[in-house]
């Protein structure tokens, strides 16, 4: 796809949602990185299930720490890995006290320094609490990039540097927040919904169903 076409598919995406945001529920930079690393393998609602008891015991590195991984598996067993994350957020929260003053850092490499911390968190906490437009590939992402052919690729670093390429500047902050939701309610993985797709004209899927396309504006 080119870089004429992709303005396309996001300035569709953004006449329909103009201010996307993320559906984690957090109020610092701090519950943002939690309830991200709790999101691996798991749904944003059973994310938020778990953050609503989390957060009201524990609302900073401090008192995350002070409620240990045996306190923190209290609130976050019904989610998956809960063992292996539990450990890594008070990991985490103790470096964040050593070594940033207990507040969550805004560059990629002190980020990814973190445990449990790779390059998709680190994205996601840098899009959102502090407003670079960088690209975090997550599950749905890579599947629209490739099903789309916005930027085709094996790996989700591919996907990636190819959306980082082609995607108009003006719409870099929020093409994250598009996809995810296009990806999540629309463009799903094992039925997309493409008889209601904006994008269906535009789409390179080449198993794409034959459907009746309607007119939509460019």
């Amino acid at each position: 796809m080119n870089r004429r076409r992709a303005g396309t598919v996001f300035k569709r995406l953004a006449a329909r949602n103009p201010a996307p945001v993320t559906e984690l529920r957090y109020d610092s930079a701090f519950e943002l990185l939690i309830a991200v690393m709790l999101s691996a393998q798991a749904t944003d609602i059973s994310v938020n299930k778990a953050t609503l008891t989390l957060f009201a015991q524990a609302k900073t590195p401090g008192a995350m720490v002070a409620l240990g991984e045996a306190g923190v598996k209290r609130h976050i067993k019904s989610i998956g890995l809960f063992n292996a994350k539990a450990r890594n957020i008070v990991a985490t929260c103790q470096l964040l006290l050593e070594r940033h003053a207990g507040a969550v850092p805004a560059a990629r490499a002190a980020l990814e320094a973190l445990p449990g911390v790779g390059r998709k968190t680190a994205s996601v906490v840098l899009n959102v609490a502090f407003g670079e437009p960088t690209m975090a590939v997550d599950t749905h992402i890579f599947r629209l990039g490739n099903r789309l052919g916005l930027a085709p690729g094996k790996t989700p670093l591919a996907v990636e540097q190819g959306l980082l390429a082609i995607i108009p500047q003006r719409y870099l902050l929020h093409a994250h927040h598009w996809l995810i939701l296009h990806g999540r309610y629309t463009c799903t993985a094992r039925a997309p919904r493409c008889a209601a797709c904006v994008l269906a004209d535009l789409c390179e899927w080449p198993d794409k169903p034959p459907i009746r396309l309607r007119p939509v504006p460019a």
